[in-house]
């Protein structure tokens, strides 16, 4: 259960992200993308700010802010580098 529970959190994060970022602009969210970013961003971003505010591992407000954050860097990376791929 958990695991559904961290998937989902990613997803919903994922896609706030691209809302941040105005990558849908009312189009859909690209899911896929929302996964992976929501994921990665939350391992990597929600960790360390975590970590480094001294929450540890518990549920805080400063992993969803840095999954959030890092949610936000994943999905511009992801969208600088399917433009510049486009260009060529």
């Amino acid at each position: 259960m958990l695991i559904i529970g961290l998937i989902l959190f990613g997803m919903i994060i994922g896609a706030a992200a691209q809302w941040l970022l105005g990558t849908s602009k009312g189009k859909k969210v690209d899911w896929a993308l929302a996964c992976a970013a929501g994921l990665i961003g939350s391992f990597v971003g929600g960790l360390l700010i975590s970590l480094l505010s001294g929450d540890g591992l518990e549920l805080r407000p400063s992993g969803i802010i840095g999954s959030l954050a890092g949610a936000v860097i994943v999905t511009a990376i992801w969208v600088a580098w399917n433009r510049s791929r486009a260009k060529k």
